[in-house]
């Protein structure tokens, strides 16, 4: 007599209708969930991001170094030493060698180039003016945004600009008899203008609310100074040369946007996750 074989229960982990024997089901199961996998504007993602500000906001890189910034690095050494010339050297000779490197219209007149680059080697004021400080903040700064290159032209173009603006009326004023002889050999040097340029410069590749901090408060500075009335000329001139710095803000955005587009694209692929593995 055959028997017959009731089935057996299923056991808990027994194959589900529609699978094939043999073959373990995929877990169900989600892998926890990693940084990259978060949706942008929740709380974690919010908290990774700011921590990874923090943690990328380094006080060295504000200062320049020689491989990072060496345009600002090596400039800021030339200062460094004409300064301290400049205070322990013999008077006569720091007075001569500033009087050669004055951007006064005689000079300018005879030797424009020479007279140009020599007047930028030297700080008004010594290595404590607050233009020195400004110079190493702004220029680093600027100079890592730009590159080297590019912020040593916009340190020149304030520099010369901003020189033959002031100047260039001074000579016209003596010819037509508004001003006297002694005007064609006024004491003029230093990196004023140059760093009015880089300021107003760097203030376009920032966030709007710092951009226009940095210019009311500069600019009001400057401003102040033309009301003094101290030195009318080169008070001017810091004016024109911050609004030239201004003037390259579409160049300066195009070139900071093309590096930033270029770092991304040859920044490190991630490799996806890999997952569970199926069979065959």
């Amino acid at each position: 007599m055959n028997q017959s074989v009731q089935p057996a229960e299923a056991a808990p982990d027994a194959e589900t209708p529609g699978t094939l024997n043999g073959i373990p089901r995929q877990s169900t199961r989600r892998p926890p969930r990693t940084a990259e996998d978060r949706e942008p504007g929740t709380p974690e993602t919010a908290e990774r991001s700011a921590g990874a500000s923090v943690r990328r906001l380094r006080p060295w890189r504000l200062l320049p170094t020689p491989t990072g910034t060496p345009f600002t690095f090596g400039y800021a050494v030339v200062l460094a030493a004409t300064s301290l010339l400049t205070q322990y050297a013999d008077p006569e000779l720091v007075d001569s060698l500033l009087h050669g490197s004055s951007t006064d219209v005689a000079h300018l007149s005879q030797s424009p180039v020479l007279v140009l680059v020599a007047s930028a080697l030297w700080i008004a004021g010594g290595i404590t003016s607050p233009y020195a400080i400004v110079f190493l903040l702004v220029l680093t700064a600027l100079e890592r945004r730009i590159g080297g290159l590019r912020a040593a032209g916009v340190f020149l173009l304030g520099h010369v600009v901003a020189t033959l603006a002031t100047e260039v009326p001074v000579g016209f004023s003596v010819l037509a008899g508004h001003l006297p002889d002694s005007s064609l050999h006024r004491l003029d040097y230093g990196i004023s203008f140059g760093v009015a340029a880089s300021v107003g410069a760097l203030a376009g590749l920032l966030m709007p609310w710092l951009r226009w901090t940095v210019l009311v408060c500069f600019g009001g500075m400057l401003v102040d100074d033309l009301i003094a009335f101290t030195d009318p000329m080169t008070n001017w001139g810091h004016l024109l040369a911050l609004g030239i710095g201004v003037l390259t803000w579409p160049l300066l955005r195009r070139r900071s946007e093309a590096a930033a587009r270029a770092a991304s694209a040859t920044g490190p692929v991630r490799r996806p996750a890999a997952g569970p593995r199926r069979a065959p």
